[in-house]
C-alpha cells in the first residue's frame, strides 16, 4: 500500500506542475529545454512539500516503537469483566500492552532518505548551476549555439563569482575553528546551510506579504464596488504598457528595417538579418519588403556582428512583450465586461444573467445544460460574495495562527506552537491520517502564500509571469530558480513549526528522512542557534507593512502605479479606466451589431437553390456574377474598377439590410 500511495503522489504532483507550466508557458512553440528544466524545478519542489506530511507520520511510527522498546505502554484492561453480587463490575489484573499500529502511508526504512537525497541534490544543481546558465543562453541573442554559449558563462561570471566569494569566507571560517575538522559531512552541511540561509531571507519576505494579502483578496474580492475599481485600474495601467510595447516594437523594427535594407543578398551578415527578420511579426516583415526598395543610399547603415546581436536579443524581447502586452489586454477588457454584467443583472427581476456580448461566451454543451443563466446570476449575485467572505475568514484564522506559532515555535517547554501542539494530539492519539492532514494543510497554506507572491511579483520587463502561455522562457526559468531556493528552507521552517526539527527543539527524538540530509545545523551555531530561530520573528513587523500597504505606497512615490483605495493618483486611473472600456464596449458594440446584420443579411437573401438541392447565399450568387464579367473583360485598370464597383454594391445591400433590421 506504501508503494502505491507513494506512486500516486509522485504522478498527481506532475501532472499538476504540467498543468501549472501549460498555463504559464507556451509547451508548443518555447525551447524544449526551457520547458523540461521549469517542469522538473518546479517537479521536485512540489514532490517536497507532497511528500513531507508522509515523512512525519512514518517518523512518528518510528518514534511510537523506540518509545515501546525502551518504555513499555501501561497495561490496559481487558474486555473481560467479572460481575458481583450487588451488580458492581470488577476487571481482572491481567492487561494487554498496547501496539503501535503501522499507518497506512507508511514508507520502509532506506526509501526516504534515498528520496530525498535525490530530489534535494538534483533541485539545488537545477537553482544554482543549470538554470542561471540555461537563463542566459535563452536570452542570448547569439546566432550561434557556441556565441550563446559563450555569452552565458561571461554573463554568469558576477553571479557565480559572488556566491563562490561568500562560500569562501564561511569555509576560511570553518576551517579556523580549533575544535572543528572540514570533512566531506560538515562540507556538506556547510553548503545546504549556505543555501537555506540565503533561501530564508527571501522567503520571510515573500511570506510576510501573503499571509495578509491572501485574506485581505477575497475578502476585497466579495465587495463589487472595489472589484470593479481595481479592474478599472489595471485597464488604465495596461493600456500605457501596450502603448508603451507597441511603440517601442515600431522602433525596433525601423531599425530592422533600416539594416536589412542596408545588407544586401550577397553580404556576409545577411544570414544573420534573415535570422532576425524570422523574429519579426509578420505585418512589419511586409512593410520591410515595400520599404527597402524606396530607401536612398545615404540611409544605408552598415552593421557590426555585435551590432546584430543585440539587434536580435531586443527583438525577441520586444516581440515577446507586445504579444504578452495585447493577450493581456484581451483578457482583461473580457473580465472588466463581465463585471459590469455582473453590476447590471443584479437588479434582473427574474434572476437570470445577462452578458453584453454574445460574442465572448465560450459554452460548450455541458456549459449551456449546467452553468444556465439562472444558475449563474445566483451564483454570481448572491452566493459567490458569501463563499468569498467565509473562505477569508478562513484564510485569516489560518494566518494568525502561523504568525503566532513562528514568534513562539522556539518555546519548548511550554509549547506555544498552534501546529505543534495538535501534531502532538494527534501523536499521542495514533490518529495518523489526522497527522499527515494537519501537516499537509500547513504546508499546502505556507506554500501557497509564498509560491502565489512569486506568480504575481513583477520586477519591471524582466521577470513576469503571465498566464495564457504568454511567459518568456527567462520569466519561466527565474521561477523555476526561486521555487528551488525557497522550497528547502521553508519546509525546515514548517518542521520547526511543529517541533520535529533536531536544531531547533527535541534534539533526543529520531529525525525525520528529510533533516537527516541537511546534516547538524549545530556546525555553524551562530546561524542554528540564532538566525534560524529569531529571524521568521520579522513576520510579523512584514504582515503589519503589508495591512498598512506601505510598499505599495513606496512603489506609488517611486513612479510604479499600485492600487491604493485611499490615493488621488489611483482615483485618476480608476476614472481614465472607465473611459477607455466605455470606448472599447462601443467598438465591441459596433463590431458585433455588424457581425449580426450581416448574418440577418445571409438569412433573409441566401435561399437560391439550385437542381441538385444544394443551398448558396446571395452573397455568393453576386460575388460569382461579378468574377465572371471580370475575366471576360481585358485590362488591368477595368478589373480593379469591376472589383471596386462589386464591393460599393456590397457594402450598400449589407447597409440597406442593416436598416431593414
Amino acid at each position: 500500500m506504501s508503494g502505491v500511495v507513494l506512486g500516486l503522489v509522485l504522478a498527481a504532483v506532475f501532472f499538476l506542475a504540467l498543468a501549472l507550466l501549460h498555463r504559464y508557458g507556451d509547451l508548443r512553440n518555447q525551447q524544449r529545454m526551457v520547458l523540461l528544466g521549469t517542469l522538473a524545478s518546479w517537479y521536485l519542489c512540489f514532490l517536497i512539500v507532497f511528500v513531507l506530511p508522509l515523512d512525519v507520520s512514518t517518523t512518528i511510527y518510528k518514534q511510537c516503537l523506540l518509545d515501546n522498546t525502551h518504555h513499555p505502554a501501561p497495561v490496559t484492561p481487558t474486555r473481560f469483566s467479572y460481575t458481583t453480587e450487588n451488580g458492581s463490575t470488577l476487571y481482572p489484573t491481567e492487561s494487554a500492552p498496547s501496539v503501535c499500529e503501522k499507518p497506512w502511508s507508511y514508507i520502509p526504512d532506506g526509501v526516504l532518505p534515498v528520496f530525498w537525497r535525490v530530489v534535494y541534490w538534483t533541485s539545488q544543481f537545477l537553482t544554482w548551476l543549470l538554470l542561471p546558465f540555461m537563463q542566459s543562453y535563452a536570452r542570448s541573442g547569439a546566432f550561434s549555439p557556441l556565441g550563446k554559449v559563450r555569452a552565458a558563462v561571461v554573463e554568469n561570471a558576477i553571479y557565480y563569482g559572488t556566491y563562490l566569494l561568500i562560500f569562501i569566507f564561511l569555509l576560511i571560517y570553518v576551517a579556523a575553528h580549533p575544535q572543528w575538522r572540514l570533512t566531506w559531512t560538515e562540507f556538506q552541511t556547510i553548503c545546504i546551510t549556505a543555501a537555506n540561509t540565503w533561501g530564508l531571507f527571501l522567503l520571510v519576505l515573500l511570506l510576510g506579504y501573503g499571509l495578509v494579502e491572501i485574506p485581505r483578496f477575497y475578502w476585497l474580492s466579495s465587495c463589487h464596488t472595489h472589484l470593479l475599481a481595481k479592474t478599472y485600474f489595471k485597464v488604465a495601467k495596461m493600456a500605457s504598457e501596450k502603448a508603451a510595447a507597441e511603440e517601442n516594437l515600431a522602433d525596433i523594427m525601423e531599425e530592422v528595417s533600416a539594416i536589412n535594407a542596408s545588407v544586401k543578398y550577397n553580404h556576409t551578415f545577411k544570414k544573420f538579418v534573415d535570422t532576425i527578420l524570422t523574429k519579426c511579426p509578420i505585418e512589419y516583415q511586409e512593410e520591410m519588403g515595400k520599404d527597402e526598395e524606396h530607401l536612398c543610399e545615404d540611409h544605408l547603415v552598415l552593421p557590426t556582428k555585435r551590432g546584430l546581436v543585440q539587434l536580435h536579443k531586443k527583438v525577441i524581447s520586444a516581440v515577446q512583450q507586445c504579444r504578452q502586452t495585447r493577450v493581456q489586454w484581451s483578457m482583461l477588457l473580457e473580465r472588466i465586461f463581465h463585471l459590469e454584467d455582473v453590476a447590471k443583472s443584479r437588479s434582473s427581476p427574474t434572476c437570470h444573467f445577462v452578458r453584453s456580448f454574445t460574442t465572448t461566451e465560450r459554452e460548450g454543451c455541458i456549459r449551456r445544460f449546467l452553468y444556465t443563466p439562472k444558475v449563474e446570476w445566483y451564483w454570481e449575485c448572491v452566493f459567490r460574495q458569501v463563499f468569498y467572505k467565509l473562505l477569508a475568514l478562513l484564510l485569516f484564522f489560518f494566518s494568525v495562527a502561523v504568525v503566532w506559532s513562528e514568534c513562539t515555535f522556539f518555546s519548548v517547554h511550554p509549547v506555544l506552537s498552534l501546529f505543534a501542539i495538535i501534531v502532538r494530539m494527534t501523536e499521542q492519539q495514533r490518529y495518523y491520517v489526522c497527522t499527515e492532514v494537519v501537516c499537509f494543510v500547513t504546508v499546502l497554506f505556507l506554500c501557497v502564500c509564498v509560491y502565489s507572491t512569486v506568480f504575481q511579483i513583477r520586477v519591471f520587463n524582466y521577470y513576469y509571469l503571465a498566464p495564457h502561455h504568454q511567459t518568456d522562457a527567462y520569466s519561466l526559468q527565474f521561477s523555476g530558480m526561486l521555487f528551488c531556493r525557497l522550497t528547502p528552507p521553508l519546509c525546515l521552517n514548517f518542521l520547526g513549526l511543529i517541533h520535529m526539527d533536531p536544531a531547533v527543539s527535541q534534539p533526543d527524538r529520531i529525525h525525520t528522512s528529510y533533516t537527516s540530509i541537511m546534516g547538524s545545523m549545530h556546525l555553524l551555531s551562530f546561524i542554528s542557534n540564532g538566525f534560524y530561530i529569531y529571524y521568521p520573528v520579522l513576520v510579523l513587523l512584514l504582515c503589519f507593512a503589508t495591512l498598512y500597504n506601505l510598499g505599495s505606497r513606496c512603489l506609488n512615490l517611486l513612479g510604479v502605479h499600485q492600487y491604493v483605495a485611499d490615493d488621488d493618483l489611483s482615483s485618476d486611473l480608476v476614472d481614465e479606466g472607465k473611459e477607455l472600456v466605455r470606448r472599447e464596449r462601443r467598438k465591441r458594440q459596433k463590431s458585433e451589431d455588424t457581425a449580426n446584420g450581416r448574418f440577418a443579411w445571409r438569412e433573409r437573401y441566401g435561399g437560391v437553390h439550385g437542381a441538385s438541392g444544394g443551398s448558396r447565399t446571395g452573397y455568393t450568387e453576386i460575388k460569382d456574377v461579378r468574377e465572371t464579367q471580370i475575366k471576360k473583360s481585358s485590362g488591368d485598370s477595368f478589373i480593379s474598377f469591376a472589383w471596386r464597383k462589386s464591393d460599393e454594391q456590397q457594402r450598400t445591400l449589407l447597409h440597406d439590410s442593416d436598416n431593414d433590421g
